[in-house]
């Protein structure tokens, strides 16, 4: 039997399918052909470095550096220092939830501290009087043979239009305290509280009560008004540009009420401060009046008779 014979495919076909057979011929520098992968996600930005973080202020090594825990409940105004260390005295105060009983005792800044709440009810109980202190009474302790203001705070004394509803009691005079000044030659009102949270922001050295009087004055000599022959730049010195002992004193308000009398409003108090500011611009100071503390006035109450600071009311 003959073989079948074999097929030949034509000269073209043959050089195609040589072709496909050949791996393909690629430039010197052409990279493999490979499928497309999708797109990477940009890079997070870096963190900034360590030296621009801000970093926790640290602990002082040396614990006197440290605030004492009665300083530190009056900066939160929690209460005056005096009361702070009467709580403490009492073991009325915690930090960190252990009971603090010696005074003198300091703390960190971030310690939790927490009071009693038979404190918080003693605070609640303490009165603030307001008076109108007449000529002749000093403010604070006995001196010089005048009695200090406070022996006026009796029932007798007391204003028939309080309409506080608080009734006078024994227990409201211990511990009453001036929270301010006025000379023993000045009249006007008078604070005197047994709460050391208003005596911290009437005398605290960051507080920003202003004070307002009415000053009646002489100019020089002469028996006319002062106010048509005072220089209008001694005037302009008066609200700002004055200093006593050496320091300067902060802005004030002054002008004229009427031909002999100023009106200052200051938020400062220091020793006679304005007869010493008349002094220095050649007035001298006939009489003097505080009729404003803060939001408080003076209003209706008479010389030498008190009431109590209502419960709506605020300085």
């Amino acid at each position: 039997m003959n073989p079948r014979p074999k097929l030949s495919l034509p000269a073209s076909a043959q050089r195609a399918e040589k072709r496909r057979d050949r791996p393909p011929v690629r430039g010197p520098g052409s990279a493999p052909r490979s499928r497309a992968l999708p797109k990477a996600p940009p890079p997070a930005p870096a963190a900034p470095p360590a030296a621009a973080r801000p970093k926790p202020s640290p602990a002082p090594s040396d614990p006197d550096a440290l605030p004492r825990l009665s300083k530190r409940i009056s900066e939160l105004g929690l209460a005056s220092r005096r009361e702070a260390d009467e709580w403490i005295a009492r073991g009325w105060v915690s930090v960190d939830g252990v009971v603090v009983s010696e005074l003198g005792t300091r703390v960190h800044p971030g310690q939790r501290i927490t009071i009693d709440p038979a404190a918080r009810q003693q605070q609640a109980q303490r009165v603030t009087v307001l008076l109108h202190k007449p000529v002749g009474y000093v403010s604070g302790q006995a001196e010089d043979g005048y009695q200090p203001a406070v022996t006026l705070v009796t029932p007798q004394n007391h204003w028939s239009g309080d309409r506080s509803r608080v009734r006078f009691a024994r227990e409201h005079l211990r511990g009453l305290a001036p929270a301010g000044r006025l000379d023993i030659d000045s009249v006007g009102l008078l604070v005197l509280t047994q709460d050391g949270r208003v005596a911290k922001q009437l005398i605290g050295h960051d507080s920003e009560i202003d004070k307002e009087y009415l000053v009646r004055v002489q100019y020089g000599d002469h028996a006319g008004a002062p106010r048509d022959r005072f220089p209008a730049a001694d005037l302009q010195r008066l609200n700002h540009g004055l200093s006593l002992d050496g320091q300067p004193l902060l802005p004030a308000k002054v002008w004229w009420q009427n031909e002999d009398q100023l009106r200052f409003v200051l938020r400062e108090g220091r020793k006679r401060q304005i007869r010493r500011m008349c002094e220095a611009v050649g007035l001298k100071v006939i009489g003097l009046k505080r009729i404003r503390i803060g939001r408080v006035l003076l209003g209706d109450l008479p010389p030498g008779q008190w009431r109590y600071l209502g419960p709506d009311e605020r300085f």
